[in-house]
């Protein structure tokens, strides 16, 4: 397979045409080698418009984001090289990387071990020297570094918790996958003061769902 080939088809036929169009971002697609993120077997399949299994056999339970929906989070976000960033849900490290590029210092927090040394290893190979890659449960947020300046949730969930609101500076965006299958919207969020955030809806879209995300409460008659 012609690897260079490949990126590029992937950035004019799959990224462009959902409206990523900022130059810092498909920049950093032509540079941040999305194929040294994935595991060996899939290796072909980087550049794809599906989600890939990150963890042995195939388990679906962990997985790789679309390259579209990936860099269209990137460009909501619009990272600036003094923000402090949190990412829930490290995967292989790979928007870690993309992240990376563009902040000062990024937090990475994934629930699976497995996937903790991976991105580890990912990213140390790739030169990545200013990502923290944690393990645990970042489903209500993740305190220890907090405030945040960006909000990264590389999966999505019901909706997003107050707990993890709350830990944007203000100012801070925050871009998430919010809802239940089939209707579930990339959301934009921007915490306008202590009080207050603004959501913009930016498109529809599905992806797999965040680990332990709190449910919202069902009604019972």
């Amino acid at each position: 397979m012609d690897i260079e080939k490949a990126r590029f088809n992937m950035i004019q036929q799959q990224i462009r045409p959902w409206e990523v169009l900022d130059p810092e971002v498909l920049k950093l697609l032509s540079v941040v080698k999305r194929e040294d993120f994935v595991p060996t077997e899939y290796k072909d399949l980087a550049f794809t418009d599906v989600e890939l299994p990150l963890l042995a056999k195939g388990d679906p339970s962990q997985t790789m984001l679309e390259p579209r929906v990936e860099a269209r989070m990137l460009q909501e976000v619009a990272v600036k090289n003094t923000d402090t960033v949190l990412e829930i849900g490290a995967g292989g490290g790979y928007m870690a990387a993309l992240l990376a590029a563009k902040a000062e210092f990024v937090y990475t927090v994934d629930i699976e071990p497995a996937l903790v040394d991976m991105a580890r290893q990912n990213l140390a190979r790739a030169g990545v020297a200013n990502v923290s890659v944690d393990l645990g449960d970042a489903a209500q947020g993740w305190s220890l570094y907090a405030p945040y300046d960006v909000i990264v949730i590389s999966a999505s969930l019901p909706f997003v918790p107050e707990t993890i609101l709350r830990s944007l500076k203000v100012g801070g965006r925050l871009v998430a996958v919010v809802g239940e299958a089939p209707a579930m919207h990339m959301q934009l969020i921007t915490r306008t003061d202590e009080d207050a955030f603004t959501t913009v809806n930016v498109l529809e879209t599905s992806v797999a769902p965040l680990i332990n995300a709190r449910q919202r409460d069902k009604f019972v008659f």
